[in-house]
């Protein structure tokens, strides 16, 4: 699959921070497309960037459905306007000198039910072998049971961090991590605590068609069983934030593995 699979870090830069979530139709935050850019130039280890889709396709994948049955024309319209968000980032990353390259789910990915069943991970592993930043979004993608589904970057991230063994993965959001019922930063997230803290966690306040931040926590949560990794929720609106989590800071809400200490006993 690849050379050399340590020290991968994957960044996952939410639809929320990059777009206007509440528009009907792709409104891309361009000045802060251009600031992240420019916080991930100079970080020199292995990067796969995945990016939300915001109102580049939540709109429109509500709009035909997408999410209860299949439809060929919704499914060319949704893919087509991710793919625009994707090309604008990518165009931005390369300004800042950043050796990014987009890749499109709906060309290298099969969902069974919903879910990921295949993914060209030989083509990614050589893209970071020879130095590239491969740059996933959220997509529309072939289902072998479905016809198509929606794949959400919270889905794709995990997945990747699983095969690639990441040694960091970060969800830049437009929160400060996962807040409490005061608006303070919940620090830790485990499998132990997750019950207690699951009635301050909602969905998105705007179109979103794959689980918000509770979705987010779900799939980090299991991430961690399956593999021991841990993530960091944090705010990516807050200028230097990216650079920091690039540089090893551990910030926002961590989602990790319930240490054995803090188990129940039975």
């Amino acid at each position: 699959m690849m050379k050399d699979n340590q020290g991968i870090t994957i960044l996952k830069i939410g639809g929320s921070v990059i777009t206007d979530k509440s528009a009907d139709d792709g409104a891309a935050k361009r000045n802060e497309i251009k600031r992240i850019a420019e916080e991930i130039e100079g970080f020199n280890s292995k990067l796969i960037i995945v990016h939300g889709a915001g109102s580049f396709g939540h709109p429109q994948a509500k709009r035909y459905g997408l999410n209860g049955k299949f439809d060929p024309l919704g499914s060319i319209i949704t893919h087509r306007s991710v793919k625009g968000l994707n090309d604008i980032i990518v165009d931005e990353l390369n300004e800042a000198g950043v050796n990014a390259i987009g890749l499109h789910p709906m060309n290298c990915t099969v969902s069974d039910d919903g879910r990921i069943s295949e993914m060209s991970l030989n083509i990614i592993g050589s893209m970071i072998d020879s130095g590239f930043i491969p740059v996933l979004h959220g997509d529309v993608v072939m289902d072998k049971k479905l016809g198509t589904s929606v794949l959400s970057g919270d889905q794709i991230v995990p997945y990747l961090a699983t095969e690639f063994n990441a040694e960091r993965v970060g969800i830049g959001s437009a929160e400060n991590g996962v807040l409490d019922s005061d608006g303070k930063t919940i620090p830790n997230i485990n499998s132990n605590n997750f019950q207690d803290i699951k009635k301050f966690i909602s969905g998105s306040a705007n179109t979103d068609v794959t689980g918000g931040m509770l979705g987010k926590v779900l799939e980090l949560l299991n991430l961690s069983e399956v593999s021991n990794a841990t993530s960091y929720i944090f705010n990516a609106c807050d200028a230097g934030n990216i650079k920091g989590f690039l540089n090893g800071d551990n910030i926002g809400t961590a989602i990790s593995k319930a240490e054995l200490k803090d188990k129940v006993l039975l």
